[in-house]
């Protein structure tokens, strides 16, 4: 008898041991990709301070600069991608900075990266970057409008400062179609070049489309079914995102920001083939081998004007952003300083 019922045995077993596997697969990625540091915040955020005031300011100017009057920037309206490559020059000098503009050739037209570099104590370098240019048909207030004005606002910020790490600020063209995940994307010949100097990067911070946030139920939307069941329908968050190999980089920067940031937080850490994961610049760094990660309101997935032409600096939510920012602050000055200088 024991021998009739022994292949039934067998195959439950089989069957018991593949789903336990499964389960203990499903739990490690859940710890190593979706599962973050700290707690988000929660709750009515305090009135911004008289520094918030001051850096909404700025991001406000900063983004009608480029979103209003000079609007649509891309190698078909070139005087208009030139005008803002002077514009974030020109922002970098009155910081204090002495910035390098590093052209390369795009049919003809010479774009240019532009960045400027407080040296540190180590050879390690944090970079923060955003793209400057807008797609076609489009002024671009939020992508990236928003994310220029937050590395000019943060590299403000740090301008004279002393860090562990070398800090860099760059400006990208070219991030948008038809030079997406190209040879000719700026921050892909900037970090190929990075990477034949032999640049020691130890994080890739890209800022993109952060300045939009909504408290309407059913404002955010995901790229795969059943993400809504683990992160919020709610689109009142910023998101931290990078890929898998990046994850260590997003669970630090999230807890830190967590610690200091008055507006809801989302990190994650996914295979860069997921749509979303890898739509910036961190993801001409993940081509060299560095680490990088997207801080984003998530664009397409939130955003109603994402490349449209009605995405204008009014379309905005400021406090959002401002808080964002200042969060950010946190974030790559410990990033900077990592013993806690």
């Amino acid at each position: 008898m024991a021998s009739m019922y022994q292949p039934i045995v067998m195959s439950r077993l089989r069957a018991g041991l593949l789903v336990l596997l499964a389960i203990a697969v499903l739990t490690m990625a859940w710890w190593g990709m979706i599962r973050m540091p700290g707690k988000s915040f929660t709750g009515t955020p305090p009135p911004l301070s008289a520094e918030e005031l001051k850096l909404r300011e700025e991001l406000v100017a900063d983004v009608r600069k480029l979103g209003g009057e000079i609007g649509e920037r891309n190698v078909k309206y070139y005087a208009q991608l030139q005008a803002a490559a002077d514009f974030v020059e020109q922002s970098f000098v009155a910081a204090g900075y002495r910035p390098r503009r590093d052209g390369y050739d795009v049919r003809g037209k010479v774009c240019e990266n532009i960045d400027v570099e407080i040296p540190g104590a180590s050879p390690e370098i944090v970079v923060i970057g955003a793209h400057y240019d807008s797609v076609f048909g489009s002024p671009g207030a939020n992508d990236n409008g928003s994310g220029v004005a937050a590395l000019l606002a943060l590299a403000r910020r740090f301008a004279g400062s002393r860090n562990e790490h070398t800090l860099r600020f760059v400006a990208f063209p070219n991030e948008e179609p038809t030079h997406f995940q190209t040879p000719l994307m700026g921050s892909w010949v900037y970090a190929n070049r990075c990477k034949a100097r032999g640049d020691r990067i130890a994080a890739m911070i890209s800022l993109e489309t952060i300045g939009y946030f909504s408290n309407q139920r059913g404002s955010q939307v995901y790229p795969l079914p059943g993400l809504g069941l683990i992160y919020p329908r709610t689109g009142n968050f910023i998101a931290f995102v990078g890929n898998v190999p990046s994850r260590a980089l997003v669970r630090q920067a999230l807890g830190i920001f967590r610690e200091h940031a008055t507006i809801p937080s989302e990190g994650t850490a996914l295979p860069q083939n997921v749509p979303g994961v890898g739509w910036s610049d961190q993801w001409a760094f993940w081509q060299h081998g560095y680490p990088g990660m997207m801080i984003t309101d998530t664009a397409p997935f939130r955003y109603p004007h994402y490349h449209a032409q009605t995405d204008l600096p009014d379309q905005l939510e400021y406090d959002g952003f401002t808080r964002v920012v200042a969060g950010m602050e946190h974030v790559v000055r410990e990033l900077a300083n990592p013993s806690g200088r």
